[in-house]
């Protein structure tokens, strides 16, 4: 499917849910950027990391600072953080305000100005555009000038699929990480070619 055609973009009641939820409905919406030249990518991979009781949660204990004040925002807010002082990462803020749940954009399928993203990238295969957190990023201009943004008006928005549900999904355990990495927050398209990495067979 290469079509960018879709409905309106999310709404903030969509992101007003547990984080898991959102996790698993985001596969299949569109992630179109206008920072630049238009990018666009379909999300098929995402992670859930649920606040203050999660271990592996830049909220966890509630632990606030000027780098994650994002986190605690209103459900549809971008948050955007630096990994290993190397690559940015977006997430988006759910349920209610201060509860510092989010969901981590970990791969996109590429759909939409991909020659600009292999300049962005440095790359040639588009495999390579947007399967991780930092190379989507990368793709589709996302940096630090997001965080704090609410996605409906920002210059990265999401939108639904238009009169259709996720697509099949295959759930794993987080990756990437060293707390709570067992916990079944991962979500991926299932048979998709485009995740950051591939899905022990179930």
């Amino acid at each position: 499917m290469s079509s960018t055609r879709r409905a309106a973009t999310l709404p903030v009641a969509f992101f007003d849910r547990p984080a898991e939820i959102v996790a698993r409905e985001l596969l299949g919406t569109l992630v179109v950027s206008t920072a630049g030249s238009r990018t666009a990518g379909r999300i098929v991979e995402t992670e859930a990391y649920l606040g203050r009781d999660d271990p592996a949660s830049h909220g966890y204990r509630n632990r606030r600072h000027a780098r994650n004040e994002a986190l605690f925002g209103p459900p549809g807010t971008w948050y955007v953080y630096l990994s290993y002082g190397m690559h940015w990462c977006a997430n988006l803020v759910c349920g209610a305000e201060g509860q510092a749940s989010a969901v981590l954009l970990r791969a996109l399928e590429p759909v939409n100005g991909l020659e600009t993203m292999r300049e962005r990238r440095g790359v040639t295969a588009d495999r390579q555009l947007c399967s991780g957190p930092g190379q989507l990023c990368q793709a589709l201009a996302i940096t630090r000038d997001l965080d704090g943004a609410l996605m409906e008006r920002s210059a990265v928005k999401v939108f639904g699929s238009e009169g259709a549900g996720p697509p099949p999904a295959v759930v794993t355990p987080r990756i990437g990480i060293t707390k709570a990495a067992d916990w079944p927050l991962r979500f991926v398209v299932e048979a998709s070619p485009w995740t950051s990495r591939g899905v022990p067979a179930q």
